[in-house]
């Protein structure tokens, strides 16, 4: 029970505040409206050449809904609610488009392996098994996961099978905890741009009239 109030604590929305500021973010970024993959990563923090921007990289192209290489504030602003206050079944759809990169609607072993390899290195290979005595590889992690929510056997993952797998296992929703609580992230990193932002002599001009 403890662990369920904690998962739901995490969960929380953030202050509508703080999400009227990630918009304003955008604007101020792109006023042209279309938001590119480097700019995406820049309004959250995220370096070139790290896992996390190989993460990103699945992210934008799972919310580049109309598949034309940039994200439109519609976009964006279903891309914060989801992700930001979105149910787990949301959240859990949302997590199988990052891993079909060829969009067939069915994961594969390479699909999986890849999303996997990259999370494994963000959470810089702290990946216990149930017991918590063994650090799992990227293989093993892999492993694991088809035996968990491949219902049939066919080694491929569907939408259902995803979705209904990872709701009964704890382990896999642990693991893919980035997908699950990124709102610590996005203010975590709001609040580092805003502390940058006040620093900045450039940016004090904050009213428009």
């Amino acid at each position: 029970m403890g662990q369920t109030q904690q998962i739901h604590s995490q969960d929380e929305e953030l202050e509508l505040n703080s999400i009227q500021d990630l918009y304003k973010t955008f604007i101020i970024k792109c006023p042209s409206g279309s938001l590119h993959l480097h700019e995406f990563k820049s309004l959250f923090g995220v370096q070139s050449d790290t896992p996390e921007s190989q993460y990103m990289d699945s992210i934008f192209r799972a919310f580049d809904v109309n598949r034309d290489e940039t994200m439109d504030f519609i976009e964006y602003v279903a891309a914060l609610h989801l992700v930001l206050r979105g149910k787990l079944e949301d959240k859990l759809r949302w997590s199988f488009k990052v891993f079909d990169s060829d969009d067939n609607g069915r994961l594969d072993q390479s699909e999986v392996m890849k999303i996997v390899t990259i999370i494994h290195k963000i959470k810089q290979g702290s990946v216990p098994n149930e017991t918590g005595t063994v650090h799992l590889t990227p293989e093993q992690v892999c492993d694991r996961i088809f035996k968990g929510v491949d219902e049939n056997g066919d080694g491929q993952i569907t939408l259902d099978e995803f979705v209904e797998g990872a709701q009964r296992d704890l382990w896999l929703q642990d693991f893919l905890r980035l997908d699950f609580n990124p709102s610590g992230w996005v203010q975590r990193n709001l609040c580092d741009r805003k502390r940058i932002s006040a620093k900045d002599p450039r940016n004090q001009r904050t009213d428009f009239h």
